[in-house]
């Protein structure tokens, strides 16, 4: 076949696939309430922002019996002639939050707008706007650094394996080696989720460019392993020690995550004091109770750690920082229970609490309050 005619062919064919995905919006908005999502796929009219932070959906599926929409809250979307489903939603706090479509029972991503790995499958999200004047978690006219994706040979994974790597501004240019922080995910996440719902990049140009944080090296690592600890000493710090120009002693290293990742932070950081000067625990906090996944949570050794040696702790950890939405975030009691323990055997540490529950919004106010304080 001639390569021009099969061209126009393949033109042809996908223009019609595109033009008959349900949802394509009219070339004019402008008689459409609100804006289209932050999120959505390009042409994407729906879901739509409306006045007070509420979200309207419109999915076209004529064959479905119910349609439905998981915010955290369910919302039942009602059919009109079109075979259309449409709904709006209460308001919605600032910042990022996953959903999904439920087509008759089956939950499933929105092809309408970006997918995000969380909840242990692919997610559609949605932003709500911050209050105007609050631009830390927006792009700005600041210089950028970038973040860089990096593949690795695990020994303890025995597999290949990959990491997130944020460099400040001016790394390529300059000679000068930088502290390191490295960042976990929460479950049901991956090494994605802190450059991609998390915003990093974006919060530490902004604080760098103020003068509120030093530069420094982030690495977000995938935490879906067996064995983190060996994961992050044996395999990601020597890889990023190779190939980043970053200082190698404990007082230029810390260590923080959310959910997951706090306890993981948390049983990583204890046993190793002389890795890491700095711990950052993010909505998360042990099991107070025995775990619902089965078995109990072996704390007891951590809580022996810190009390036979209170003083090195007290003194080694220049930030023990433990933060924590509201009532409503689901690692509230086990942090507070943790907390209290801390109490008793005398730990330092500082506790930041912030409006909102188990999400996003949450754990980037955690990041952006954390960084400033670190290798200073």
């Amino acid at each position: 076949m001639n390569k021009f005619f099969f061209f126009l062919l393949l033109q042809a064919v996908c223009s019609g696939i595109l033009l008959a995905q349900p949802g394509r919006p009219a070339k004019d908005e402008s008689t459409l309430p609100g804006k289209r999502g932050e999120l959505n796929v390009r042409s994407a009219a729906y879901p739509r922002l409306l006045p007070g932070n509420r979200m309207e959906f419109k999915i076209k599926a004529p064959d479905a019996k119910k349609v439905q929409i998981n915010l955290g809250r369910i919302y039942d979307l009602v059919r009109n002639a079109d075979g259309e489903w449409t709904g709006i939603t209460d308001p919605l706090t600032q910042g990022f939050h996953y959903y999904f479509l439920i087509i008759d029972g089956v939950s499933v991503a929105d092809p309408a707008g970006e997918s995000f790995y969380g909840c242990s499958m692919m997610a559609s999200g949605v932003e709500i706007p911050y209050p105007d004047g609050d631009v830390r978690f927006y792009m700005a006219d600041v210089p950028h650094g970038d973040i860089r994706m990096k593949r690795y040979f695990s020994q303890t994974a025995n597999g290949w394996r990959r990491m997130f790597v944020y460099c400040p501004p001016g790394y390529d240019t300059s000679r000068q080696t930088y502290p390191v922080l490295y960042l976990q995910h929460g479950g049901g996440e991956d090494e994605r989720g802190w450059s991609n719902q998390g915003r990093t990049d974006i919060i530490m140009d902004n604080l760098i460019a103020q003068g509120e944080a030093k530069p420094m090296i982030i690495v977000m690592t995938d935490g879906n392993t067996h064995d983190f600890e060996s994961e992050l000493l044996k395999e990601c710090i020597p890889f990023v020690e190779k190939n980043f120009r970053v200082k190698t002693d404990r007082d230029n290293r810390a260590l923080a995550g959310l959910s997951m990742g706090g306890i993981q932070t948390l049983n990583t950081g204890i046993p190793n004091l002389d890795r890491f000067a700095y711990l950052g625990i993010f909505s998360s906090g042990w099991w107070a109770k025995p775990t619902p996944f089965g078995g109990s949570s072996d704390t007891e050794k951590y809580y022996k750690m810190l009390q036979d040696k209170k003083n090195d702790y007290n003194t080694k950890l220049k930030q023990f920082w433990i933060s924590m939405g509201g009532k409503e975030d689901i690692a509230y009691n086990n942090c507070q229970v943790m907390m209290k323990r801390f109490d008793q055997i005398g730990i330092k540490y500082t506790y930041f609490e912030t409006p909102g529950g188990h999400t996003w919004p949450v754990w980037r106010e955690s990041l952006y309050r954390f960084a400033p304080l670190l290798f200073r």
